[in-house]
């Protein structure tokens, strides 16, 4: 069972942008597309446990800034080496002006 948590206004992330949120020991990176869909993954990198949300978002992937790997921040699939485990991903949603991501 998931419980919406509400992670930050969409305002407060810039189209493709990344932000990082922290809930119960835990971080996500939540992300605005180019066409304002929003997506949520574990935080760290699957290679070096490096936060992604200092990592540059391009289009829907987002590039670690430790060692440039890559991700598909809508699937979570490792898309550039070095990271070759995929992220775990998170349903995320919009209502109102909230972001809100389903964990749990």
């Amino acid at each position: 069972m998931s419980n919406w948590i509400a992670a930050c206004k969409l305002d407060d992330i810039e189209p493709e942008g990344v932000i990082r949120f922290d809930h119960d020991g835990r971080t996500y990176a939540v992300y605005r597309s180019p066409d304002d869909e929003v997506f949520c993954t574990d935080g760290l990198c699957t290679h070096e446990s490096v936060h992604l949300a200092d990592g540059l978002v391009m289009d829907y992937e987002i590039e670690c800034p430790k060692h440039a790997g890559a991700f598909d921040y809508r699937t979570g699939e490792a898309k550039r080496l070095p990271p070759c485990v995929n992220l775990k991903t998170y349903p995320a949603k919009v209502e109102s002006d909230a972001v809100l991501i389903a964990v749990g």
